[in-house]
């Protein structure tokens, strides 16, 4: 199962505008994502709900997962997103 681990950029989190953005790329992908912060169960991040209520702050580092065919593919593109300043 593909994973990176990979820091919160965004000022605000992943929160608001951030998590939508991830969500919705990870929606989209042909695998369920996974995104876990440490010491708490992973959620799927196709999901602003889920996203926001993992409560990842700024700095905050995050484990993004993926499992099936194009599971790698997937997790580069969420974990650039969630490495990116999503606040502009």
């Amino acid at each position: 199962m593909p994973q990176r681990r990979v820091t919160v950029a965004s000022a605000v989190g992943l929160h608001a505008r951030p998590a939508a953005l991830v969500a919705k790329a990870a929606a989209a992908q042909p695998v369920t994502v996974t995104i876990a912060k440490d010491g708490c169960d992973p959620v799927p991040a196709g999901s602003v709900l889920n996203l926001m209520t993992l409560g990842a702050r700024h700095g905050d580092a995050v484990v993004i997962a993926a499992d099936g065919d194009g599971a790698e593919e997937a997790v580069d593109a969420i974990a650039e997103l969630v490495a990116s300043d999503l606040d502009g």
